[in-house]
């Protein structure tokens, strides 16, 4: 049958998730004619599960698309519900901001952002096939037999690659509840040479708002925020409370005595779902000694009754789902509008992928999101981000553009996947950055901005008013050292909410992230300067070649655990050795001065 050409394009993003959002977006505002083609235009940008975004580590990566001018920061402000700080406790490195979102208000705001973007067209429709010759990409086919040609591709399926859906023992295809699989795609990258995995992850039930009685529930207080992910201030009304439950000792009865009902269990799924994420049978079966799990319920929407109940994913059959939420405190009378399931899915091999995110074996071909391995949206709007850059500068025939691990939480997750691979869904922590000093959300801005800028990515007003803010900073950090009262006017800085009014008035008016930032730059000063030493002195030797006939088995200075991972990773480079999950910078020192004594000796 023969085929008529849709239509001519620079750049096509397959799929409407966060991944394909955030390329389609940035590929557009970067001068391509960019296609976005999506199953359903309905779903952009829907929340499949949990209508939040950020938190540990997860907040870092918003922080910083929002550094690169992208679409899920300023969405997130027109959307949320509530506003929370996590990790207030401990130092700002490891804190993160949290935001409930409506979720149906995020949909249409995001449909709405990339409908009046220039250069960005939208089309439902399901891609089936890649048109790939000579190793490179040269456009797409989709099952209406559509044909788009465009030298840069940007595959952004989600959990929709050959997407099996587990409630109880029936399963059915489906790439989330309610939307059919992409069936074709997978095996045309299979054809073109690709290794595919296969991963799970899964959802809770929806429960109808007033079937809980609140009276019996925690309610999570909300912070008072003077700016959320965006650079100009933002002054937070939280709309709608969260709260906390607690599963019991006869909910973890019924869970145990119907394991066996469960897909996990039953052998249906063969595949790993993600460690931190875990469905409530998989809880109660790792953590056996526990009598209570925490339960965050949290609302979907101001426009919906339904509420989320964070922690109860399942792939029960719904009478045991029902049996086991029934059981706990407040929800005797619950009524489940939409059960919970667990859904598999192929993923691409990320190591198959440059930094870049563009395939090793064919030009233009770029992945980002859960094909990559990873879970949650905001690893894939930082991926997307990424991959939408480097779709634009590949057929401008410009080089790739990167973001290295020392430099950004985006550039750890793609670090990361692609050296050493996933064997569960990725998901980011604070704890996977070996300078988590050097990488706060409070200074994304000053990290990343001016390569934004650098781009095209950034208008001139935002940079001269970041530029300022910049200044203010470092001559406030200035102004304090010079003082003799350094410690007592630093001791304010403890508590920014308190004591705004006075510091303003000492120093003049600046935001509340910036008052963070000087008190995290003055707080952790001699770790950052050992922790810019410790980056300058591996960057230095990244790329020396460790010899692959190297023994580290009983090496000096190396703990056995580190011997034996590196015998298992066998890494060409002391680049790969330093992602080797437990390496430190005194091992580092230790390999880089072995390998140099054998190049001098020349072993």
């Amino acid at each position: 049958m023969e085929t008529a050409v849709a239509g001519n394009f620079d750049v096509i993003v397959i799929g409407g998730g966060h991944a394909g959002i955030e390329a389609a977006y940035v590929a557009a505002r970067m001068g391509s004619r960019t296609l976005m083609i999506t199953m359903h235009l309905d779903t952009i940008g829907i929340m499949s599960c949990n209508p939040s975004i950020g938190g540990i580590g997860k907040g870092h990566i918003v922080q910083e698309i929002a550094a690169f001018g992208g679409l899920m920061p300023s969405i997130c402000t027109k959307s949320y519900l509530q506003a929370r700080m996590l990790n207030t406790r401990k130092g700002p490195a490891v804190q993160g901001l949290r935001l409930q979102i409506d979720k149906y208000a995020y949909n249409r705001e995001i449909r709405k952002a990339l409908e009046n973007t220039p250069n960005l067209t939208l089309r439902m429709g399901m891609v089936e096939q890649l048109l790939i010759a000579d190793g490179k990409m040269q456009g797409v086919r989709l099952r209406d037999e559509a044909v788009y040609h465009a030298p840069s591709v940007i595959i952004t399926a989600g959990t929709f690659l050959n997407g099996t859906i587990y409630i109880g023992k029936p399963t059915h295809s489906a790439g989330r509840q309610g939307e059919e699989a992409s069936t074709g795609l997978s095996q045309s990258l299979i054809d073109h040479g690709l290794a595919i995995g296969r991963l799970k992850t899964g959802t809770p039930p929806r429960i109808l708002r007033s079937s809980i009685d609140f009276s019996e529930l925690k309610a999570q207080e909300p912070n008072e925020l003077g700016y959320l992910y965006e650079f100009y201030p933002h002054k937070v009304k939280n709309t709608l409370s969260c709260y906390v439950a607690h599963t019991n000792e006869k909910t973890h009865e019924i869970i145990r005595k119907n394991a066996y009902r469960s897909a996990i269990y039953n052998g249906n799924i063969q595949s790993t779902g993600p460690r931190y994420c875990p469905s409530i049978e998989d809880k109660v079966h790792r953590f056996a000694d526990k009598t209570a799990h925490h339960v965050f319920v949290e609302p979907e929407s101001i426009d919906s009754q339904e509420m989320y109940p964070n922690g109860l994913s399942s792939s029960l059959p719904y009478d045991v789902q029902e049996a086991f939420i029934r059981s706990m405190k407040g929800f005797e009378n619950a009524h489940i509008t939409r059960p919970a399931y667990a859904i598999e899915y192929d993923y691409v091999i990320p190591s198959q992928l440059k930094h870049s995110l563009e395939a090793k074996t064919i030009n233009g071909l770029f992945l980002a999101g859960q094909i990559n391995g990873t879970t949650g949206y905001e690893e894939a709007a930082g991926q997307g981000l990424i991959a939408g850059i480097n779709a634009h500068l590949s057929h401008k025939g410009k080089n790739a553009f990167t973001l290295d691990r020392t430099e950004s939480y985006i550039g750890i997750l793609i670090d990361d996947i692609i050296t050493l691979g996933v064997d569960e869904p990725y998901r980011m922590f604070t704890s996977r950055a070996e300078h988590r000093l050097t990488l706060r959300h409070d200074n994304a801005f000053f990290r990343l901005m001016p390569k934004a800028y650098e781009l095209g990515l950034i208008d001139e007003q935002l940079y001269t008013d970041f530029i300022s803010e910049k200044e203010i900073v470092m001559q406030t950090i200035s102004a304090i050292k010079a003082r003799k009262d350094k410690e007592k006017v630093f001791a304010l800085f403890a508590d920014i909410n308190t004591n705004k009014t006075t510091l303003i008035e000492m120093f003049g008016e600046m935001s509340d992230r910036a008052l963070m930032n000087i008190y995290a730059e003055i707080l952790y000063e001699p770790y950052l300067i050992r922790e810019k030493h410790d980056i300058d002195a591996v960057r230095a030797y990244r790329e020396l070649q460790l010899s692959p006939a190297t023994t580290y088995r009983n090496l000096p200075g190396l703990s056995r655990e580190l011997q034996e991972k590196l015998e298992r990773y066998n890494p060409e480079t002391i680049a790969q050795a330093s992602l080797i999950p437990g390496m430190t910078p005194a091992a580092l020192s230790i390999l880089i001065i072995k390998t140099k004594q054998k190049i001098k000796r020349g072993l």
